[in-house]
């Protein structure tokens, strides 16, 4: 059996960049399913592991971690995975950092709150968003995918040059969350299309169809949305709405 533990919920957009990057990368690992709808992250149990509550989180015989970039950093040291997820070169490298700092800021809040605002206000509330809250948070997504294509990704086939890297597998994950709420955001931009699709044959078609599979399923799962979990994320949506 691995060593290493890995807690995942594959809707999750960080839960699914730490998947992409350990399973492309061939790294050992039991994978634990923490299902984020049903509360399973909210338990005693699963707060031993990280006292945050979040996923992902990863545990390696008494040590463990949550944050998923940091737990990427963790595999790739431990697992001495290939140069090209994160450059021993000293420029190379730093992009990837520089990117994966620009995600946090940048990439994940407005992928987050576009898949709130458009996936979550129905099952939430009951109706669809208004269609001024949609284009408001549209118009940020693309500010932010404007920034990728242009300048991180430029001319290249990926962000931080001809090999795919975490920056990569990070970026992907958190875009691809818009899919569930049937929008094409790549409908404008056919250079990130197309490095969607290099990045896609890097890591692994069959990856991608699984990320989509747990999409698929989340749709579903949010009409059985326990009441405790309901209002959780009711309050989570009017954080957004203000």
């Amino acid at each position: 059996m691995p060593d290493v533990a890995l807690y995942l919920d594959l809707a999750s957009p960080p839960c699914r960049a730490v998947y992409f990057f350990a399973k492309a990368s061939k790294i050992p690992f039991k994978n634990n399913v923490v299902q984020l709808l049903k509360g399973e992250h909210l338990t005693e149990e699963f707060g031993k592991v990280n006292p945050s509550r979040k996923v992902p989180a990863l545990k390696d015989g008494d040590f463990t971690m949550g944050e998923s970039n940091a737990i990427i950093l963790y595999l790739v040291r431990k697992f001495k995975t290939p140069d090209h997820w994160y450059p021993s070169d000293l420029q190379k490298r730093a992009r990837v950092d520089e990117y994966l700092a620009w995600h946090l800021t940048n990439t994940r809040p407005g992928t987050y709150k576009l898949f709130w605002i458009k996936a979550m206000t129905p099952y939430v509330t009951g109706h669809e968003v208004t269609p001024e809250r949609l284009n408001a948070a549209l118009c940020e997504f693309k500010t932010i995918s404007t920034a990728i294509q242009d300048v991180f990704l430029q001319d290249k086939p990926f962000l931080v040059g001809d090999e795919v890297s975490i920056a990569d597998v990070v970026a992907m994950a958190d875009i691809g969350q818009t899919c569930i709420s049937g929008l094409d955001v790549f409908e404008d931009y056919p250079k990130l299309a197309a490095w969607r699709q290099r990045v896609k044959e890097a890591v692994g078609v069959e990856l991608f169809k699984e990320a989509q599979e747990a999409l698929t399923n989340l749709k579903e799962t949010q009409k059985e949305l326990p009441p405790e979990m309901k209002e959780k994320f009711k309050a989570k949506l009017d954080d957004f709405n203000r």
